[in-house]
């Protein structure tokens, strides 16, 4: 199975690119993290949000690969303790498809994609810095797949 990050912006620091690799490197083929940007459109001061979003949509939904379940981040989404994300992550792999995990631009994703989506995840109710929600999200990602490898990584409190 390939989880797919779809994330709005390119151009990350150094720091991000690294904290991403070093989780996405850990993970084994049967559980690959796949990385694709997309690049955000340009703000103005008095930009229609919605017009911006509705064009990071597109560009979204075209990187998306076929047969893919989505599952949006955004924090209005349910919250998933690492042990539900590790029963989430192995209910993916069982049911065959890939998955495109979603992460919106500065101002979140579109209505229509929130709207496509068989799922919402909110990571905190916490507001992240974008980049930041890259490398959070690779690593819960290993957290949960090595939950579901029985490796001593995760320790539960």
């Amino acid at each position: 199975m390939n989880i797919f990050m779809i994330a709005v912006g390119t151009k990350m620091p150094d720091w991000v690119t690294q904290g991403y690799q070093e989780y996405a490197q850990r993970l084994p083929a049967k559980c690959a993290l796949v990385l694709k940007e997309i690049p955000a459109e340009k703000r103005m001061k008095n930009s229609n949000i919605d017009a911006i979003t509705n064009k990071e949509c597109e560009k979204i939904k075209a990187a998306i690969p076929n047969n893919c379940r989505v599952v949006a981040l955004d924090v209005k989404g349910q919250s998933w303790s690492t042990e539900k994300l590790a029963t989430r992550l192995q209910d993916w792999m069982m049911g065959g498809q890939d998955v495109a995990l979603i992460i919106g631009g500065p101002d979140g994703l579109s209505h229509e994609l929130l709207q496509m989506a068989q799922e919402k995840w909110s990571l905190s109710a916490l507001t992240f810095p974008h980049p930041l929600v890259r490398v959070v999200l690779a690593e819960q990602i290993y957290r949960a797949f090595t939950v579901t490898e029985n490796h001593p990584y995760h320790r539960a409190g």
